[in-house]
């Protein structure tokens, strides 16, 4: 019998084994990676570079156009547009001229053909003025004018003209300061107080009116010392008022007349007090930039908006993302932990946990303004109206609770969130090695104490995972706060210095519907859109601040264990 004719063993080519040890599935997954790493940075560049260029100071340049008219501003950017039914190309500059007070109230934006430009240069003389209304200006100072009155008629003096006019004007800017601030302090200090007192006295005297009987012997009685409280009230409030109309009306004393780089005047005076700060900005050197720069950024992060949130700062939306966040922590932290401990460690597995879970996986992936809309169903509408009818019904129909406010919005956003937590939190308990809790038990602690000494400082870390993934998302969600407190503009922080303190009635700014409001509601776009772009910067950079904060408390909480110290 012939022996079996043994052939060769099959080598798979190289291309197979290529495929076979995984190659190339590692290098499609590292180019995916790069790919997002490079879109996120690429956004968070776009958003550095578009923020942080709204407060460098541009040159004021002044173009002469070949009509003979002038025109002066800031040159935004140049783009090559196609115009007219041919679509001829031609290039053009977006300018941002100020001035509003010359257009009639119209936009301080304007285009012009690059080939209409016949000059153009940039005066050092030329300032740009920030004002508390109508936006920038740009020019010069033409005359510095006091208010005289004269036989009972009001007449107008020039204190200082042409070139001394500035130096006029910078003086008397540092008294209009002085006393925007001495007006400032009066009308949110000792006005504001006197002024809540009213308010809560007119509510004492309703709900006297409403639940008093006239013809108890004490009526008359408590009916005279509630009017003369008021009476003194009324006698406190009126010094103080009068300080401040005093103060206006030393403002409308002291007028500037500006002009714009053609030499045309302002159709009128304005007060001092409204010109914030003049910048020769074409006579600055570099280091002097970069400081008016700073100057601007700060002054954009410190101060309250102005103009419908076209100008001025962010400050009172920063304070209330942060406490809005701060307060959904704390409700969504202890209950979202609650909720895993008893679902991992006391209840018995089977369909019905197992339901919970899905449920709570399912929550999840409900749309944001749901929750909106149950928070003000519920929390505003029912928990809220029954507090007002309860505890404030002298303030009603005005709500006081039931309108919405920083307490609700927190409560919405912790419901939003608390999936993300449980999730979280059940991961990190089912880490924990079962040897440690067995150990424990052995060592004859109860299983409370086991829970408490030994699987939550385990599990501490990723529970802190779920709190970091939760201030993120709950920092930017918009849907739900337009609906459960918050506002266009909050003339009352929700914390202050006054008692109680926390007010968790009141409506509160944040930065998300800021943003939402500056770039789809503002009436002047073009002057909004860089504001988007900066406020953007500042909420990416409070989420990372919030989150480093948590994870440096994590990484600290990690460096514990294995070191095993608690």
């Amino acid at each position: 019998m012939d022996a079996p004719t043994r052939h060769p063993p099959l080598r798979p080519s190289p291309f197979g084994r290529l495929f076979r040890d995984g190659h190339p599935w590692v290098w499609i997954t590292r180019c995916g990676t790069a790919l997002l790493l490079l879109m996120v940075v690429g956004i968070v560049a776009i958003v550095a570079v578009n923020g942080l260029s709204t407060f460098w100071p541009r040159r004021l340049v002044r173009y002469e156009l070949k009509d003979g008219t002038v025109v002066v501003g800031e040159e935004i950017r140049r783009e090559v547009r196609k115009v007219g039914q041919a679509s001829v190309e031609e290039t053009q500059v977006f300018l941002r001229v100020g001035n509003r007070d010359l257009s009639g109230g119209g936009g301080d934006f304007r285009w012009i053909r690059a080939d209409d430009i016949r000059a153009t240069s940039t005066p050092e003389d030329l300032l740009a003025f920030e004002r508390m209304e109508h936006g920038p200006a740009y020019g010069r100072v033409r005359q510095v004018i006091e208010v005289e009155t004269v036989d009972g008629k009001r007449r107008n003096r020039v204190v200082a003209e042409g070139a001394a006019a500035r130096a006029a004007l910078e003086t008397g800017m540092e008294a209009a300061a002085a006393r925007r601030e001495a007006r400032l302090e009066l009308q949110e200090g000792e006005m504001d107080r006197v002024s809540k007192r009213q308010n809560e006295l007119n509510d004492e005297l309703r709900r006297f009116q409403r639940e008093a009987d006239p013809t108890s012997p004490s009526f008359a009685g408590r009916k005279q010392a509630l009017d003369a409280r008021k009476a003194a009230l009324d006698a406190e409030f009126e010094p103080v008022a009068a300080k401040v109309r005093a103060i206006l009306a030393e403002d409308r004393r002291h007028l500037v007349l500006l002009e714009d780089g053609a030499g045309n005047a302002f159709p009128k005076p304005v007060p001092m007090s409204q010109i914030l700060r003049i910048d020769a900005v074409n006579a600055l050197s570099f280091p002097g930039r970069v400081g008016l720069a700073v100057g601007r950024f700060w002054r954009f992060v410190t101060e309250a908006p102005r103009e419908a949130n076209t100008d001025g700062g962010i400050w009172p939306a920063i304070y209330g993302t942060v406490l809005m966040t701060l307060i959904m922590t704390m409700f969504v932290v202890p209950f979202g932990v609650l909720a895993a401990l008893y679902l991992r460690e006391y209840a018995k597995q089977g369909v019905m946990i197992s339901a919970v879970r899905i449920a709570v996986n399912n929550l999840a992936g409900v749309p944001s303004i749901v929750f909106g809309v149950f928070g003000l169903g519920f929390f505003c509408y029912l928990v809220g109206g029954w507090i007002d009818r309860s505890f404030f019904p002298e303030k009603l129909p005005t709500p006081t609770f039931g309108g919405g406010g920083i307490l609700w919005a927190s409560l919405t956003l912790s419901l939003l969130t608390v999936p993300v937590v449980i999730v979280a939190t059940e991961e990190a308990l089912a880490a924990v090695p079962r040897s440690l809790r067995e150990a424990a038990i052995a060592c004859g602690a109860s299983k409370w104490q086991m829970i408490r000494r030994v699987v939550l400082p385990h599990a501490s870390p990723g529970i802190l995972t779920g709190m970091i993934l939760a201030m993120a998302r709950g920092a930017g969600e918009v849907a739900p706060l337009m609906l459960t407190g918050v506002i266009k503009l909050a003339e009352d922080l929700p914390l202050d210095g006054e008692a109680p303190f926390l007010h968790p009635e009141r409506r509160f700014m944040h930065l998300g519907f800021h943003l939402y409001d500056t770039g789809f509601q503002s009436p002047n776009v073009d002057a909004s859109t860089p504001l988007v772009y900066s406020t953007t910067l500042v909420l990416l950079g409070l989420v990372l601040v919030l989150n480093l904060g948590a994870i440096l408390l994590r990484n600290r909480l990690r460096k514990r264990m294995r070191t095993g110290v608690f």
